[in-house]
C-alpha cells in the first residue's frame, strides 16, 4: 500500500499519485490550474487518528458534512497538507508509518492494528471555461481479520483484534445491505463504515482488492475473505457524480 522507492516494490499510494500527477500536468497545458492537499488518518480501536499531525494521539470526530453532498463525511480538525510532488507525498508517509499502530502477534511479525486512509483533496479551475472541478481519492489499507485463537493476542492485543474484527464486520453488513438494496443501510455502526459512507453511497467509484494468503493454515480466514469479497461483488453503487461547477470570485486557486 504505502511502499515507495523504485520498481515492484512501489505500493498503491505513491503510483496512484504519481499518475494523477501526470494527468495534471497535462491538463496543465490545457488552461486548467490545480491545488491538491493530502490527508491521512488512522482508525484505531474504533477512534480516529491524525499520522500527520504534531501530536497523533488527538481524537478526532466525525460530522456530516451537508455542504459537500447529502452522504459527504467530514473529519473535523484533520490536518490537510497542500502537496506539489511525489516526493513530498512519499515523506508524509514515512511520517504516518512512524506513528501508526503495529504489534506483532501470532501470525504477523508486523500486524496493522488499524485501518489507514489516505485521501488526496484535488480542485481545478479553468479560466476559459468557467468552470471549478473537485475531486477525492481514498485509498484504504483495511487491517486483516485474524482469529483469536490464532492470533495470540492477549491484554490490549486481544482488545485491538476484537475491534478490527468488530469492524469489518460492519463492512460486510454494509455490502450486505447495498447488496440485498436495503432502504437502511448501517453505515453509523461503525467509525470505518460512517467515514466511507460517501464512498459507498453511489457518489463515486470503488474499487476493492482483497488479499489471500496461501498457506494451509490460514484457508479459515482466505475463506472468509473471499466471502466478504462476494458480498462486494454483488453490490451496485450507482452512477458516479461529477463534480463539476461553475466558477464564482471564490473560487481562485491559491
Amino acid at each position: 500500500m504505502q511502499g515507495s522507492g523504485n520498481g515492484h516494490m512501489r505500493g498503491i499510494i505513491p503510483r496512484s499519485i504519481e499518475k494523477i500527477m501526470a494527468e495534471v500536468t497535462k491538463s496543465e497545458a490545457q488552461g486548467w490550474r490545480y491545488v491538491m492537499h493530502a490527508s491521512f488518518l488512522e482508525i484505531y480501536n474504533e477512534t480516529v487518528r491524525d499520522l500527520l499531525a504534531d501530536k497523533a494521539d488527538k481524537k478526532l470526530v466525525l460530522k456530516m458534512d451537508p455542504k459537500n453532498g447529502q452522504n459527504a463525511v467530514m473529519v473535523q480538525d484533520l490536518t490537510l497538507v497542500t502537496i506539489d510532488s511525489l516526493h513530498q507525498v512519499e515523506g508524509l508517509m514515512e511520517k504516518a508509518a512512524r506513528v501508526r499502530s503495529v504489534a506483532c502477534t501470532d501470525m504477523n511479525a508486523q500486524s496493522s492494528r488499524s485501518h489507514s486512509v489516505f485521501s488526496l483533496h484535488l480542485r481545478g479551475v479553468n479560466d476559459a471555461q468557467g468552470t471549478v472541478l473537485e475531486g477525492k481519492l481514498n485509498l484504504v489499507d483495511l487491517a486483516g481479520s485474524e482469529r483469536l485463537s490464532r492470533s495470540g493476542a492477549t491484554g490490549s492485543r486481544l482488545k485491538e483484534t476484537q475491534a478490527i474484527n468488530k469492524s469489518l464486520s460492519c463492512l460486510t453488513d454494509v455490502f450486505a445491505a447495498i447488496g440485498n438494496k436495503s432502504p437502511h443501510i448501517p453505515f453509523r455502526n461503525s467509525k470505518l463504515t460512517y467515514l466511507l459512507q460517501s464512498c459507498l453511497s453511489g457518489d463515486g467509484k470503488t474499487l476493492m482488492m482483497v488479499n489471500l494468503s496461501p498457506t494451509v493454515e490460514s484457508a479459515h480466514e482466505s475463506l472468509c475473505s473471499l466471502r466478504f469479497a462476494q458480498h462486494v461483488n454483488q453490490c451496485e453503487l450507482g452512477k458516479p457524480k461529477r463534480q463539476l461547477k461553475k466558477k464564482s470570485d471564490e473560487d481562485a486557486v491559491v
